[in-house]
């Protein structure tokens, strides 16, 4: 066990890469060694701890996470590096070996930092890697973290059970499995007291909530609903044959639960989906987009598409462009296919070359520009409710209407984490939200 006293006056920074589900853990990871007496390193000051949380979703991502360690290192080259997330849980040898590395902690020991830390010093001859293998993962590590002081991320849900064929999530996470509805709701009520206004709900497959506990996602956001003090939640991404009729149906009625959801489509094109092995066909995307669109036409719909995935010949992406250009949704999130070491993907035969890939995301890129901006505009002239967020002096103040229209309005840092009336104008000069007018 680590006699804490020794990490008094201790410092730390911390890097994250990936989803806004490690940015959440992070900042728990953040706090528990806050309260073990190790605070934050202020710019200049060289650290005692290095805390790196990484991502395995593509090879960019395992790039940039190897990238993160050597210019860690090389900044802060005394401090105790502890290097965490699915590239470590992936990969532990090979990110033990690299040089500054002291600990790679797996995603059953993440939870138990502070034991891993001993006296803070250095390894001489290469770090540790302490890992389980997947069926051993089973722990749920709740985490409520504050993104801002407006907006707070809750962690309901972690792990897969669905082993889609280019996708690696399950063997770095693990199984389905969650924390309590009165655990999370109890959670809610904390970031409540602190002030936070709005919660986004994160999770690997948080529609699959209940796996651990027996309970339903649409019982947990009912239960959600009634928290005192939180003014609004965000559903952050949900697989769409978890996505009930029920769940759109009280959203669509919730005073909380905001006119919002970001659903995960990544192909429009049946063949590919089934070469994918996703749980669903096109046609029942089109329903959900329907339904919530028939009960929320104001709603935000933000939709994950992957191009150049194995199997996706010419006549299959356009086939599944000309149906993506025909739903009534908001924003496309473009991903290019990525080779992951393990997936089934690697036994499909036919595959896209590197600058078609970039050719597919490049369209759909700019069809995701149409949609929004015809999105924003159709919303020019009316008075919304915008959840102010602080920044910069001198700089526009910025904050989001119910359904996620990025608003800039003037500077006024009395209204950090209010909810104010705002008149929504054209287009900034950037492009990325609508201009406001205050109303008094």
């Amino acid at each position: 066990m680590t006699d804490e006293h020794i990490f008094q006056d201790k410092k730390a920074v911390y890097y994250t890469l990936g989803c806004k589900l490690n940015f959440s853990e992070t900042a728990t990871i953040n706090k528990l060694l806050l309260d073990a007496g190790i605070r934050n390193a202020r710019r200049g000051e060289d650290a005692d701890v290095c805390i790196i949380n990484t991502c395995s979703v593509t090879e960019v991502a395992d790039r940039k996470c190897r990238q993160a360690i050597h210019r860690l290192h090389k900044q802060h080259p005394n401090a105790f590096m502890v290097v965490m997330g699915c590239y470590a849980q992936l990969k532990p040898q090979t990110v033990a070996n690299i040089p500054g590395v002291d600990v790679v902690l797996g995603a059953e020991q993440k939870k138990d930092l502070l034991s891993y830390l001993g006296n803070l010093t250095k390894k001489t001859e290469g770090g540790e890697a302490f890992t389980s293998a997947l069926k051993d993962i089973r722990t749920f590590a709740p985490s409520c973290s504050r993104g801002n002081r407006t907006r707070y991320f809750l962690k309901v849900q972690d792990g897969c059970n669905y082993f889609c064929t280019y996708c690696t999530i399950p063997f770095a996470r693990g199984r389905s499995r969650n924390g309590s509805i009165a655990s999370l709701v109890d959670d809610a009520r904390k970031a409540a007291a602190e002030g936070g206004k709005e919660i986004v709900i994160t999770g690997v497959n948080i529609g699959d909530f209940g796996q651990t506990t027996g309970e339903s996602f649409l019982d947990l956001i009912k239960a959600l609903d009634k928290v005192e003090g939180i003014e609004r939640y965000r559903i952050s991404s949900i697989e769409p044959d978890l996505l009930t009729d029920e769940m759109i149906d009280f959203v669509a009625h919730s005073q909380h639960f905001m006119p919002h959801f970001h659903i995960p489509l990544q192909s429009g094109c049946d063949e590919v989906l089934k070469l994918m092995h996703r749980h669903y066909d096109r046609a029942l995307f089109a329903h959900k987009i329907e339904r919530i669109k028939q009960l929320m036409p104001h709603c935000f719909i933000g939709v994950d598409v992957m191009v150049g995935t194995r199997g996706e010949t010419e006549e299959y992406f356009e086939d599944s462009y000309e149906f993506i250009k025909g739903l009534d949704v908001t924003q496309l999130h473009v991903f290019s296919y990525s080779e992951r070491p393990g997936t089934k993907a690697l036994q499909i035969d036919y595959v896209v070359p590197p600058q078609v890939k970039h050719e597919r995301s490049q369209r759909l890129l700019d069809l995701s520009d149409e949609k929004t901006h015809a999105f924003y505009q159709s919303f020019i002239g009316q008075t919304m409710p915008v959840l102010l967020e602080k920044s910069k002096a001198g700089q526009p103040m910025h904050g989001f209407t119910p359904n996620y229209i990025r608003v800039e309005v003037e500077n006024r840092p009395e209204l950090d984490n209010h909810i104010v009336m705002v008149r929504l104008g054209e287009m900034n000069e950037t492009g990325d939200a609508l201009k406001g007018k205050l109303l008094e």
